[in-house]
């Protein structure tokens, strides 16, 4: 038992003899033992979470030929995956067919050609990656999808309208993305004496700021 008690005592003063010795080598070659705590500052970590779009692009309202839109968006990112979104959108709508055929049929008066829309919808960041513009440079993406739902105002009349679609997002910076929106708004008309349900797609090209 003295024997095992008197190794375990020798073995701890060459231990720390040998550690006594280390540190005093690194101090004679000028190195720094002490381990610096790096302060981060939360205030640096960038937190938007609103995003405002500015959008133009064609709608192809259905039977009245496609038209220039422009829409006005916010969005709240709920996280790193789901947002919201509000948007309103103005278009006028062309001639339908008839129209152009026999110049002196008028479906609709011109200020029933006013179309405009608003909606809710809630998004979801399916593919979020990174596109490699130029050697060095790398942009955040999402590739996500989208639906809700609002009202149309066309022909004299204001009808729910359900929306989805797909989107593709490049994040130029921390505050400034580009975007380019694929959506196709869906309502039942009774325009023409027969009820059906109308598909009005849109493709839309973006600017959005991050605040």
């Amino acid at each position: 038992m003295e024997n095992r008690f008197c190794c375990f005592l020798l073995a701890t003063l060459l231990l720390s003899s040998s550690q006594l010795v280390l540190a005093q080598e690194l101090d004679a070659l000028g190195a720094d033992t002490q381990i610096e705590r790096r302060d981060i500052s939360e205030a640096l970590i960038d937190s938007e979470n609103f995003e405002i779009t500015a959008s133009a692009g064609i709608i192809s309202i259905e039977d009245f030929g496609s038209n220039m839109v422009t829409v006005a968006r916010l969005a709240y990112h709920i996280s790193e995956d789901f947002f919201a979104e509000a948007a309103y959108g103005m278009s006028e709508a062309g001639y339908t067919s008839a129209e152009l055929l026999y110049g002196d049929v008028k479906i609709l008066s011109d200020d029933e050609r006013n179309y405009s829309y608003y909606n809710v919808s809630f998004g979801y960041n399916l593919l979020p990656g990174e596109a490699f513009i130029s050697q060095g440079r790398a942009y955040n993406t999402a590739f996500y999808v989208i639906a809700g739902a609002g009202v149309t105002e066309f022909a004299g009349d204001e009808v729910f309208t359900l929306n989805y679609g797909v989107g593709y997002r490049l994040l130029v910076n921390d505050w400034l993305a580009l975007r380019v929106d694929g959506r196709d708004h869906v309502y039942s008309s009774e325009l023409f004496g027969e009820k059906k349900n109308v598909h009005n797609l849109e493709m839309l090209f973006s600017l959005s700021l991050f605040f």
